[in-house]
């Protein structure tokens, strides 16, 4: 089987009008066709230079340069999974069903609760990163984590089942900088199938 050796933009599921009034077109279209593509882009050309590197034998600064190629990685993984748990307004939102509200109940004591920490980590990223509902494969258990830019604080292994961009690219058009009724917004439009669907898949 031949493997992809580079990264491509992934087409959203859904039109760029399609979460408004929560995102508008323009910056939903900004954020997916220049930011996300600029982290694919990225990571392609560290990836293309290690490729010619390692064929000339040139020395590399491997500090520097796997630095940058985990911040693009991350930036678009990241980005691969935000995409999908958002879902157009009408059909996102709400709370979740089955598993995955059994799990947040029993790990936070209620949605509320769930709902609260997770809007604090998100609005509380020092400088630009992410929130994410993770689980952990060891013990099963649902758990926050904030992550700084695309590749600082992460849980090793751990699955992520839902993930909230909190750059301002994610929302300045829309919200300027006022972070936390855009966090508000996200959960008009969260895809909580999607994110069953990725609790069902790791707990297989």
């Amino acid at each position: 089987m031949e493997l992809t050796k580079f990264y491509s933009l992934p087409k959203l599921p859904y039109g760029y009008k399609d979460l408004e009034p929560q995102i508008s077109e323009e910056q939903l279209t900004i954020h997916h066709e220049k930011h996300h593509q600029a982290y694919v882009t990225g990571a392609n050309a560290i990836l293309e230079k290690l490729d010619k590197a390692r064929k000339e034998g040139a020395e590399l600064d491997m500090k520097a340069t796997l630095k940058e190629l985990s911040f693009n990685i991350g930036g678009h993984l990241l980005h691969s999974l935000f995409w999908p748990n958002l879902a157009p307004a009408g059909k996102g939102g709400g709370r979740p069903g089955g598993t995955l509200a059994d799990g947040i109940e029993e790990e936070f004591g209620s949605f509320e609760r769930f709902k609260k920490e997770f809007t604090q980590a998100a609005a509380s990223v020092e400088g630009s990163g992410w929130a994410a509902l993770t689980v952990c494969k060891q013990t099963k258990r649902p758990i926050i984590m904030q992550i700084e830019k695309h590749n600082v604080n992460l849980y090793p292994t751990f699955e992520i089942l839902m993930d909230l961009d909190v750059w301002e690219h994610a929302y300045y058009l829309d919200y300027k900088n006022a972070r936390p009724k855009f966090v508000e917004a996200f959960w008009n439009i969260v895809n909580w199938d999607e994110v069953s669907k990725r609790l069902e898949e790791v707990l297989k």
